[in-house]
Parts: structure tokens; sequence; C-alpha cells
């Protein structure tokens, strides 16, 4: 005789549980809410060609979010990380106008800078145990002033332009800056981009060692230490994935309109920690997703094209960014609640 089946009732609601506790839940069911509502007021928005448009601004942010992510999950912030992308889009336009360097070539010097600048915020952070948010802030604000001053010093001006001339531009603009064909529609290829950086992101953090070590240093560092996880080692790596990220975004940004402002990039590193948040992150670490991040992406593409669509004021941008932030920040705290309920 075969024993008792298990209860199906409890089997239902063990699903559930682990389904409410999934970070990336809140930011799924805004992203259908956010999409319901504008593709309902306008058909432009929900229309292949409306679809396109709004997630080209969420391909560039989504790069940044994962990595974003990725970096609070360990428990750190990265406040460089929207001015990072300004210098990597200086480097690239100037090595390439000033200098006559190879588009390839300043884009491959542009991505050592950029990982110098990760690595030297990972070090300093593991090193000091000084805060993250101190830590870049410094570095956020040393790379504003090298911006503005070495491009007034070089050119003059507050601007470096005529990349569309330079050696290798027509090879690395297909790369990074071209488009797709999908029927009559055509998607930016930073859309590719972005999917491909969130699946490699979720496989590190689902099924390989170092996601675990993630996980662990940014729940309990201390105990993380303690069974042999390397800390220091994955909070640099950290830093410098995301200073890789903000390398392709700046890179994607200048490959794409030719020419870059000094002050470009200042302002976004809160977007992509609310995008972030607005994805499952925790705000002390140890909990979230590249999905949830990437889902979080969505939504402010389609709110950054959907309030244009319907014609209403830009200004009500920022008004759905902090209401976003309080309702996605209130949910987390609520499901890591109910998350600390079901494991007691």
């Amino acid at each position: 005789m075969t024993g008792p089946s298990a209860d199906e009732r409890l089997a239902d609601a063990g699903r559930l549980r682990r389904l409410l506790i999934r970070p990336e839940l809140g930011a799924a069911v805004g992203a259908i809410a956010v999409f319901a509502f504008f593709a309902a007021q306008s058909a432009v928005f929900r229309s292949p060609a409306g679809v396109a448009n709004w997630l080209d601004p969420a391909a560039t942010l989504g790069i940044m979010a994962v990595a974003v992510a990725l970096l609070m999950i360990g428990g750190e912030f990265d406040l460089s990380a929207g001015v990072l992308t300004g210098t990597a889009g200086l480097i690239l336009v100037t090595l390439a106008t000033e200098y006559g360097m190879n588009v390839w070539l300043a884009l491959l010097t542009g991505l050592a800078v950029a990982l110098g600048v990760g690595f030297l915020n990972g070090l300093i952070v593991t090193r000091t145990r000084l805060p993250s948010f101190i830590v870049t802030l410094g570095t956020f604000l040393m790379l504003q002033g090298v911006n503005l001053g070495v491009t007034k010093l070089i050119t003059g001006t507050v601007q470096v332009s005529g990349l569309r001339g330079a050696s290798g531009f027509e090879s690395a603009r297909v790369i990074f800056a071209g488009t797709v064909q999908v029927g009559q529609v055509h998607f930016r290829v930073a859309i590719l981009w972005w999917l491909a950086l969130t699946a490699v992101a979720t496989w590190v953090l689902v099924r390989s060692r170092p996601g675990n070590w993630i996980f662990a240093v940014g729940g309990n560092e201390q105990a993380a230490r303690a069974a042999g996880v390397p800390a220091a080692r994955t909070k640099i790596a950290l830093f410098m994935t995301t200073a890789f990220a903000a390398w392709l975004v700046g890179s994607i940004m200048a490959l794409r309109y030719t020419s870059v402002q000094a002050n470009s990039g200042i302002g976004q590193e809160f977007i992509y920690i609310i995008a972030a948040v607005i994805g499952g992150c925790l705000l002390t670490g140890g909990y979230g997703s590249a999905v949830g991040a990437s889902v979080g992406a969505v939504i402010f593409g389609m709110a950054d094209k959907g309030i244009v669509f319907l014609g209403w004021d830009a200004d009500w941008f920022t008004f759905f960014l902090g209401a976003m932030l309080l309702l996605a920040t209130l949910a987390n705290h609520l499901v890591r609640r109910y998350a600390e309920e079901v494991r007691h």
C-alpha cells in the first residue's frame, strides 16, 4: 500500500508563499498596471512602434539597473555610476575626434578607465570599511570635476562632437547603437544588450557560486566571511560590474548621438537605484533580483513615453518616480516581514 498523499491545499499554500516572497512580484504587478493604463488611453502606446519607443529608454536604464541591483544585493551603493557613463562617452569621443584614435581602440581605453574606477571604488570600500555611499559620492564629485575641466581644457567648450567622421565609427555603431528590424518596426540594439545582461546576471545570482556569495555578503558580511566567502573580492567585482555597465551605456549613447556633454549622466544614479528598488531590491542588501530591476526599468520606460503620448506635462514624470519609489519601498518592507514570518 502507498502512504497517504500530501494535502494538496498545503502544497498550494507553499507555492503561493514562494510566489509572494519573490522580489520581482511587486514590479511585475506594477508593470502590468502601468501598461494597462497607458494602453487604454493611447493606441500609439500599445502599437509595435510605440513598444519600440518605450523599450528604448528602458533598455539603457535597464542595463544600469541590473548592475546596480547586483551591487545593492551585495549590500553596497554606487553614486558615481551616472557620471561614469558620461566619463566613458567623453573618453570615446575625445580620443576619436581630438586625437584621431580608432573608435574601437577608444572604446577599449574607456573600458579600461571605467573598470579602473570601479576597482578603486571597491578597493577603498573593502579596505577602509567606509560606507560606499561616502566613497562613491567622492568619486562622483571628482569625476564631475574632471569631466568638466578636461573637456573645457581640450575643446574650449563643455561638449565634444564629431564622432561620425572617426575611423571605425560605422562598425562600432552597428554593434552598440544600431537597430534591428522586426516586421516594419526598428528596435534598438541596446535592447538586446539589456536582455543579454539580464539573463547573465540572473544566471549568476540563481545558478552560480558567486551568486551565493553576493547574497551572503549583502545579508551578513561577517557571517559570510566566517563561512569562507571572499567578501572583498566579491564586492570589488560588483563595483567593477557597475562600472562596466556605465561604460556600455555611455558608449551606446555616444555612438548614437555622436557627441557628449560634459555633464552627461549626472543625477541618473538615483534613477538606477530607484529602478532597482522598484524591482524588489532592499536598501539593506541581501535581497533582490536582476529580473526585478529590469521590470523596474520597463515601468520607467513606459511612464516616460506614456506621459508624452498622452500629451501630459513632462513634470508629472518626476511625481511618478517619487510615488513609485515610496510604494515599492513599502511593498518590499511588507514582503520582507512576510518572508521572515514564513521562515519562522
